[in-house]
């Protein structure tokens, strides 16, 4: 993947079963009342909630490419293999997909649908950390829209109203260059041996990225916390800092192969990915998920109400959860929400659930007001901790 280090925020967790500001010029047509023809019943598709009011997956397809483009924001195209989900979208649908500013966070997209709001270079679409999806959904910034796989979808993963869904995630992990580091750490509780001095680094700030939030939040459960309590994370982490081991830089692939951060706590599907990225280039990345901490996220998927293209957009989406959207990011090493059901009945890619990095532990669920309380908590007292 390329670098995430602000990219998101915090998410949800898996379920048990799948684990698994910018400014442009130009206004954009009202989806309620003009964009893209294709819509029936005078339903345009700016209001349309389901494939069926466009009648059908081609109808739908057909009105997204009289729009001809859909705009996409912080999809780094190594995290979780978006880069080839994207190509195979634009070649399928003839579709050319506006990726901007990769590397920015669920913040930034709220900012980027708030300060573009009718503008042509408006994001289409959002994958955003769960406390984001929510949020921006309580300020009413996406559409409502079910996909065709809607039923099949966990109803713990989805707004009832259809204006986020949970799309994919994984667990914290500790990814290590063994080239680097004699004896890579299994756990959390090794991260604070002597041998690990300056070595130790986060994907991001944890106030905004969900990949850090996520690694605070399994240091919190691997110290004695819980979910209702983040505390002990935030004390393992200031800890870690005062015996040098952590350092304040934010890894990317650029700081892994450069040796810079050979230790990073990060979603395992990165790490996963960054141990095929740099075969062959003087890393030897190894991944372990820290069985003292086990904690899984998942992203979400959300429509901008705005969006300058809405057919594609909700197109985009049918794209994400059918077979070959799921299956697309498990060959990224990530865990698609609709995995569980793609293993019964056979359209799971076996050989990439082969390759998933191992699990021990099942992964416990925190409430969507713990969540919030915990993202509060490291907002007030994360900086003074690692000053």
């Amino acid at each position: 993947m390329l670098s995430s280090s602000a990219r998101r925020g915090a998410a949800v967790l898996l379920s048990a079963a799948v684990l698994t500001t910018l400014s442009a010029c130009g206004a954009a047509p009202d989806p309620k009342s003009g964009g893209a023809d294709g819509a029936k019943n005078g339903v345009q598709p700016g209001a349309a909630t389901s494939v069926a009011d466009f009648g059908s997956l081609e109808a739908l397809a057909a009105a997204a490419q009289k729009e001809g483009e859909l705009n996409v924001i912080a999809l780094p195209p190594d995290w979780a293999n978006y880069g080839e989900i994207i190509k195979a979208f634009e070649a399928k649908y003839k579709i050319k997909v506006n990726s901007e500013n990769p590397d920015a966070s669920s913040s930034d997209e709220i900012a980027a649908v708030k300060s573009r709001k009718g503008q042509k270079r408006a994001p289409d679409v959002l994958d955003l950390g769960i406390a984001f999806a929510r949020s921006g959904a309580a300020e009413n910034l996406f559409a409502p829209y079910k996909v065709t796989a809607w039923d099949k979808i966990p109803a713990a993963q989805k707004d009832a109203d259809g204006r986020w869904t949970n799309d994919y995630g994984g667990y914290v992990s500790i990814g290590c260059d063994a080239a680097r580091i004699t004896t890579c750490p299994q756990t959390f509780a090794d991260l604070l041996k002597p041998e690990y001095k300056g070595k130790v680094a986060l994907n991001g700030n944890p106030t905004k990225s969900g990949s850090a939030f996520g690694g605070v939040y399994a240091a919190a459960l691997a110290n004695k916390g819980s979910f209702a309590d983040i505390q002990p994370g935030i004390d393992f982490f200031g800890q870690l800092k005062k015996s040098g081991n952590f350092i304040p830089v934010e890894s990317t692939p650029a700081t892994v192969e450069k040796g810079e951060t050979p230790i990073s706590i990060d979603w395992d599907y990165l790490n996963a990915g960054y141990a095929d990225q740099f075969k062959g280039k003087g890393v030897d990345w190894k991944v372990a998920v820290p069985t003292d901490g086990v904690y899984a996220q998942y992203y979400s998927q959300a429509v901008n109400k705005d969006a300058p293209h809405p057919a594609a957009a909700r197109l985009w989406l049918e794209f994400l959860y059918g077979p070959e959207g799921q299956n697309l990011w498990l060959k990224g090493y990530a865990r698609p929400v609709l995995l569980p059901g793609m293993t019964q009945d056979g359209t799971a890619d076996q050989a990439a659930v082969a390759k998933l990095p191992q699990v021990q532990g099942t992964p416990a669920f925190p409430a969507s007001e713990e969540l919030d309380k915990a993202k509060a908590i490291l907002a007030e007292k994360w900086d003074k901790a690692l000053s």
